[in-house]
């Protein structure tokens, strides 16, 4: 499946260079990404935050379906303003949620904010599934009304692939927090950011 195979490598590549603690997932959706990674580190919790509380139900449920909810905590939450308090996080971690804000910056002050120091921010944006698609096994998948949808989409132009931040783009939203070391990967279609406080 799509997104097994994306989630379960970015949490290959979490778990390979954190090994225990705990961790905020912002833009958690349904939970794929927090369950993939506690299922590969048994010394890690994880809090998902996400602004749709029908994906936090749907989390919620994965993580029951998965044996792991006392593991993993899912709650709604707005990015800008969390409720939690100052240095409460080993790490931050998001997948795909940096285009569709409207105010990148004071998210990435939040982030900043509820990390420990020393801790990091992993962000991937936007999360690049379709590249671990085998297109014909997806199109397969698809049921008449998700195969009518899709070409409903394609004819009215709206099946493009959303256009990652450039790091010319990235850079002066890090400035403008207090985030100051920082490493950035430019990808075909997605970028990954790596912050440390």
């Amino acid at each position: 499946m799509v997104i097994e195979a994306y989630y379960s490598q970015v949490a290959t590549e979490i778990v390979s260079n954190f090994k225990s603690g705990v961790i905020l997932d912002l833009g958690t959706g349904p939970g794929y990404l927090p369950i993939e990674i506690v299922r590969r580190a048994p010394d890690i919790n994880i809090t998902g935050v996400d602004l749709s509380r029908k994906l936090i139900q749907m989390a919620q449920a994965n993580a029951a379906k998965a044996g792991l909810s006392h593991r993993l905590t899912f709650e709604v939450g707005n990015a800008a303003g969390l409720l939690f308090d100052n240095a409460s996080f080993d790490m931050v971690i998001s997948t795909g949620m940096l285009h569709s804000l409207n105010h990148p910056a004071a998210v990435l002050e939040e982030i900043y904010r509820v990390l420990k120091k020393g801790g990091e921010a992993w962000i991937y944006d936007p999360a690049n599934v379709t590249t671990y698609i085998d297109k014909r096994k997806w199109r397969a998948s698809l049921n008449f009304r998700e195969r009518s949808f899709l070409w409903f989409f394609k004819l009215l132009g709206l099946h493009k692939p959303i256009a990652a931040y450039t790091r010319e783009q990235v850079i002066p939203m890090i400035e403008a927090t207090d985030f100051e070391s920082f490493e950035i990967d430019e990808r075909k279609n997605e970028i990954r950011i790596k912050l440390r406080k």
